[in-house]
């Protein structure tokens, strides 16, 4: 991929994120001030298709922003290139994403089908 593309995938990815994070962080100043405990969040999370659909999409533009973001810093500043550029920030990107997953199944897959 050239590097415009690139470009041009992180800023749509930050795009894409910027709803999320305002969400997000709507959802955590809501549960602070309600006073919602883990068993209240994951009642009203597990089995959930709109918030598996939701934090699963967060976890997607999240990866590939993350992932191209360290790419262009371990480009300028450690100096990696070509191949090992390119191979360890999609490692990232799949370990980032991974994770996200992980987390995403553990609080919604309760009851999906």
């Amino acid at each position: 991929m050239h590097e415009v593309h690139l470009y041009m995938a992180q800023r749509l990815s930050a795009l894409v994120m910027a709803p999320f994070v305002l969400v997000h962080l709507g959802l955590i100043i809501y549960t602070i001030q309600g006073g919602l405990t883990a068993v209240d969040i994951l009642g009203r999370t597990q089995g959930s298709v709109f918030w598996f659909a939701f934090y699963g999409m967060f976890v997607i533009a999240v990866s590939v922003h993350a992932a191209l973001g360290l790419r262009t810093i371990l480009s300028e500043w450690a100096g990696f290139r070509g191949r090992s550029l390119n191979t360890t920030a999609a490692v990232i990107g799949v370990i980032l994403f991974a994770m996200g997953a992980h987390a995403v199944y553990a609080v919604t897959a309760g009851g999906l089908s």
